[in-house]
């Protein structure tokens, strides 16, 4: 807050300079700026802007707070009390007379991408990416099998790629986890690496995970009796087949993020019994008449 305020004093003093005053204040500082327990965001493009918005999805915070205008300028700015250990995700909302649209911070470098595009990150000074999220030269890592599921409840055919863990052996039963989204949870989520590490730790039993792929994903992710078919009918008999997968639905479980976290939720619902175990991330539910 301090620098903000010697801003507003240096553009109140001499308000002919302000744009210049703005743009040394920016290559002088980081983005957001950031202490133990606050960080400040920053906005200027040297345009007129009627209103900046800061987006985000934080539990226990509004999903939309206001930047207030610096005084006398088009600079918006915005301080927020955060934990000391937080990481936020977030994106701008601007205005500008008819036009609004959302952007990443243009001030701020840092992203983290998903399968929707990215966001900007404001990571606060204690935070560190959790290490069992990070690939290690001593974790004993796992294997990746790839395989063509013929068609059948689809009319294609279906790739399935298998995680077997390093202590694979083909004369141990194994529990079974089906992955909605494989490549996108492998790609933005390093779930291979929290895999080998969970495993190493012994935090997480040796177990074989298989990732699919939705070809129509909205459609077929959406409490798609079909996709449910493939599941069940198709893809576990296979794995069945091919691997020693344990007995019982205990041992058998369900994950996917938005609408995979709904089409693991209906798949067991339509199919009971067959898998206990789900893991819903963000699962995209709505209810209508």
């Amino acid at each position: 807050m301090k620098e903000l305020i010697e801003l507003a004093k240096a553009v109140l003093h001499e308000p002919i300079r302000s744009a210049s005053l703005i743009e040394n204040f920016i290559k002088q500082h980081e983005f957001p700026i950031v202490n133990d327990q606050r960080a400040t965001f920053f906005y200027w493009d040297g345009e007129a802007v009627d209103e900046v918005l800061l987006m985000h999805w934080v539990s226990g915070l509004e999903s939309r707070q206001s930047f207030k205008r610096l005084p006398g300028t088009h600079a918006f700015w915005l301080s927020v009390d955060l934990p000391k250990a937080a990481r936020v995700e977030y994106k701008l909302r601007v205005s500008k007379g008819d036009n609004s649209f959302w952007m990443r911070d243009p001030l701020n470098p840092e992203r983290a991408f998903d399968p929707f595009g990215s966001n900007s990150v404001c990571a606060m000074p204690g935070y560190q990416n959790p290490e069992w999220c990070r690939s290690h030269g001593w974790t004993r890592g796992g294997r990746i099998e790839s395989h063509m599921i013929p068609a059948g409840s689809y009319d294609d055919a279906r790739r399935l790629d298998v995680y077997l863990p390093r202590e694979f052996k083909e004369s141990k039963s194994y529990p079974l986890l089906i992955c909605h989204d494989g490549s996108d949870y492998r790609r933005f989520s390093n779930m291979i690496a929290v895999l080998d590490n969970l495993i190493f730790r012994h935090e997480v039993m040796p177990i074989i995970v298989a990732f699919t792929d939705g070809v129509n994903r909205n459609w077929e992710y959406g409490a798609n009796p079909q996709q449910a078919d493939f599941l069940v009918k198709d893809v576990l008999p296979f794995l069945e087949e091919t691997y020693n997968i344990q007995n019982g639905p205990e041992n058998r479980g369900l994950m996917g993020a938005s609408f995979g976290g709904v089409s693991s939720l209906y798949t067991a619902w339509k199919y009971p019994g067959i898998f206990q175990k789900l893991l819903l991330q963000s699962g995209s539910f709505a209810f209508t008449d």
